[in-house]
């Protein structure tokens, strides 16, 4: 078929064409390859475009229609309060702020990314609902990032969980829900949990347990009993550790039973549950074990005068069943003898009561403050320490971490910076805030990043002085930030924003002195710029998410 010009049909008798065909002409371009199918006299580009629409109208004609599928359940309503406007605007741009879209250097912008989690735990705390265009976005951040999916599904709800079940690439959502996303019996339900403990997921019935713990430590010990005979080794681990919610003396003649579970890791974590319950049979049993090991003796000693108190130690010469039974392990470690592994672990998982017994009445800082014969200090400090973290007991965290002035800045028991963050995690959140605030203004920032890391959030203002006061030091040393770089980034999420204000005088670039690294002045006032406008940005997030005047009320944390 022709026009009226004689001229022929773009399409007329054209060939059936590949898709690859055209696509390599197109990336080729037409000067370099003639189209499939070209008629004389039209320009190539032209004939591309229309040998593409050909192609494209074929290839949807013969798509074959599919039988319609289901369509989905309609999620229920959130009930929650929508999020304010200007809210939403932020976390639409905290969500853009990806990984790599920075563009490398960030200079004085604020890592908007790092200010997410905290941006969440805000509008958690008004208890506020996701707005429905943002869930996709949302679900794409907590799966890159596992650290975000606790909050992120709360913001989220259920529409979170009915959105996962639609997309693979969500799934976790699922996994994370107790029992899969699923309604779990409540109270009024006994048969319904009765049923899914016996006949449910593994997932499922974890989460059941922990809820019924929960509300009722007494039933749930009743539901394990009932088939810990048959329960899988590490499926008996998993439920025995729900136990630590809410541990009570009432667990201790099923933790006792569990002393002979057939699987170590079951026998190691029932005998340290019952250790830290100080008036458990296993626990005098680990008193007399270990203070039979322990003694203070008088040195030096003449016919008239008493000399300097020493704690001695003789550690046990063999690890028996009754100790193994009680969670000993008897191999020690590559590196470690086998006296004193024995030895730590009875001192760990005896009650710290029993040595202010055993020592005449002393206090905790009294008897860290004794001497200790033949090299076993720290050891023994070291198992003390272990001891006062497990049973959360302030008075000998106190004694242990001692002043944090002093020259070894960690107290006579505290052997490194792990152990001293976990002693500081037993203490009140300010007492924790000020005794990190001391050791700043002492030893200042270098050894402080794990110690800054347990302090509750944002950071009571002395310790916030001492932060800012350090980081001040440090640059007039004439040093570079990087070597801050951890302690700046923690201070940007961390830092209560009012100290925005103390800040903005170290954000001017200071002149390059003789001592000062070359151009390290101006890294610092960057450094410094990105502190200040990161804490003003979150005054302006807390500001956003303030329900308006009369709305309902909640208590929300000061970050």
């Amino acid at each position: 078929m022709t026009g009226t010009t004689g001229a022929p049909s773009p399409t007329a008798a054209a060939p059936a064409l590949s898709w690859e065909d055209l696509v390599t002409t197109a990336l080729l371009g037409t000067d370099r390859r003639t189209p499939p199918g070209a008629v004389s006299g039209r320009e190539a580009p032209v004939a591309l475009l229309d040998a593409a629409a050909v192609a494209t109208v074929r290839r949807r004609a013969g798509i074959r229609p599919v039988r319609a599928a289901k369509r989905p359940a309609p999620v229920a309503p959130d009930p929650r309060p929508p999020l304010p406007p200007a809210a939403t605007r932020r976390l639409t741009t905290l969500l853009a702020d990806r990984p790599g879209t920075g563009g490398g250097r960030r200079g004085a912008a604020p890592d908007l990314m790092e200010l997410l989690p905290q941006w969440l735990a805000l509008a958690n705390a008004h208890g506020y609902a996701a707005p429905p265009e943002v869930l996709p976005a949302l679900l794409d951040a907590a799966r890159g990032r596992t650290d975000l999916r606790p909050a992120v599904l709360a913001f989220a709800g259920a529409r979170a969980l009915w959105l996962a079940r639609l997309n693979p690439d969500w799934r976790f959502a699922l996994r994370a829900a107790p029992g899969g996303g699923a309604a779990l019996p409540g109270p009024d339900e006994p048969e319904r949990a009765r049923l899914l403990w016996q006949e449910g997921l593994f997932a499922e019935r974890v989460a059941l347990l922990t809820v019924i713990r929960a509300r009722n430590a007494s039933s749930a010990r009743e539901l394990l009993s009932s088939t810990w005979s048959t329960e899988r080794a590490e499926d008996r681990l998993m439920f025995l550790d729900t136990l630590r919610t809410g541990l009570e003396s009432a667990d201790e003649p099923f933790l006792e039973a569990a002393l002979t579970d057939r699987s170590r890791n079951v026998r190691a974590t029932a005998a340290e549950l019952l250790s830290a319950l100080p008036d458990s049979a296993l626990a005098r049993r680990m008193a007399r074990r270990a203070t039979a090991c322990v003694a203070v003796e008088h040195t030096g000693s003449t016919s008239t005068v008493l000399g300097t108190p020493t704690i001695v130690v003789e550690a046990p010469h063999e690890c028996d069943p009754g100790m193994e039974r009680d969670g000993v392990l008897p191999k020690a470690p590559a590196g470690r003898g086998e006296r004193s592994w024995w030895l730590g672990q009875l001192v760990e998982a005896a009650p710290l009561g029993a040595w202010s017994r055993r020592f005449g009445g002393r206090t905790p800082e009294e008897i860290v403050a004794l001497p200790v014969a033949d090299d076993w200090q720290g050891e023994l400090h070291g198992a003390w320490c272990r001891a006062a973290v497990r049973q959360r007991d302030p008075g000998w965290s106190r004694a242990l971490l001692g002043a944090p002035s002093t020259p070894e800045a960690g107290g006579p028991g505290a052997v490194s910076l792990a152990e001293r963050a976990k002693l500081l995690a037993t203490l009140e959140s300010g007492e924790r805030a000020a005794w990190v605030a001391g050791f700043i203004a002492t030893h200042g920032l270098s050894e402080a990043f794990q110690l800054l890391g347990v302090c509750a959030v944002p950071w009571a203002p002395p310790l916030g002085r001492a932060v800012v006061d350090a980081l001040d030091i440090a640059r007039d040393a004439g040093s570079y930030p990087w070597s801050f770089s951890g302690v700046m980034g923690l201070a940007e999420r961390c830092l209560d924003p009012a100290e925005s204000v103390r800040l903005e005088p170290l954000t001017a670039t200071p002149e390059d002195t003789e001592d000062t690294a070359p151009g390290a002045g101006g890294y610092w006032a960057e450094a410094f710029q990105r502190l200040t406008t990161t804490l003003r940005l979150r005054a302006t997030m807390r500001t956003e998410l303030a329900p308006p005047e009369g709305a309902w009320k909640a208590t929300v944390p000061q970050g």
